[in-house]
């Protein structure tokens, strides 16, 4: 016996029969249920057991659902019983092989360690032409050599002392010879007087030998005051 057409109900000769969708169609009648365009096997979409072509193809769409205190009561329980369930294969699986680690400082401190240790290992090898470039660019030529002139720094010159002004000072007699060695400086002889004598410091002093009438610096202990 022929089947019978899924969409006019009338009878399906094997010649224009096909067969989609669990049920028998004329080639005619096998057509988009909106715009009634004519199908083939390569291009219908099937929805709920009918054709449809890929433009009115219907689009699956969500519906909101209103929260309600019954949805949230509803929300929570099905939360608990996941943490029940969860809870009681975690308690039939405990010691097969894991154990729970304690997220300490101390583990994170080694963790970040390894982690810093996976990524020196890690690092690319510098090649041979790296290895050259860095020795160039630190190696510096040394410098020609130069040829240094030293020069000796000039002895101190002692400065003559300024002649103090004529007054009347204090007399001392020579009690040994002395000859000027330094252009500032007086002779004398064994006896002959100073005059106008002026002390300049615990070695040194300044007068005019009255027998010659030159004057200048003397030592102080080759003369004795009168």
């Amino acid at each position: 016996m022929n089947p019978l057409c899924g969409r006019c109900n009338r009878v399906v000769y094997p010649t224009e029969k096909v067969n989609c969708l669990d049920k028998y169609w004329h080639k005619g009648c096998f057509s988009c249920e909106t715009c009634k365009m004519t199908l083939n096997m390569k291009n219908y979409k099937g929805f709920e057991k009918r054709p449809y072509c890929n433009a009115h193809y219907p689009k699956t769409q969500f519906t909101c659902v209103a929260d309600t205190p019954e949805n949230r009561r509803l929300k929570e329980q099905s939360k608990m019983q996941s943490q029940v369930l969860y809870k009681e294969e975690f308690e039939k699986n405990k010691g097969k092989g894991f154990s729970v680690v304690a997220d300490t400082p101390e583990m994170q401190r080694i963790k970040k360690t390894q982690d810093n240790i996976s990524n020196v290992i890690n690092l690319p090898s510098p090649s041979l032409s790296d290895c050259w470039l860095v020795f160039s660019a630190a190696y510096q030529p040394p410098a020609a050599s130069q040829n240094y002139h030293y020069e000796p720094a000039a002895e101190p010159v002692r400065q003559a002392a300024a002649a103090p002004p004529p007054s009347a000072g204090k007399r001392y007699r020579a009690v040994y010879d002395y000859s000027a060695a330094d252009e500032d400086e007086v002779s004398f002889v064994d006896g002959d007087v100073i005059v106008d004598v002026q002390q300049i410091d615990e070695g040194w002093m300044y007068g005019r030998v009255e027998r010659t009438g030159q004057q200048g610096m003397l030592p102080a202990n080759y003369v004795e005051a009168i």
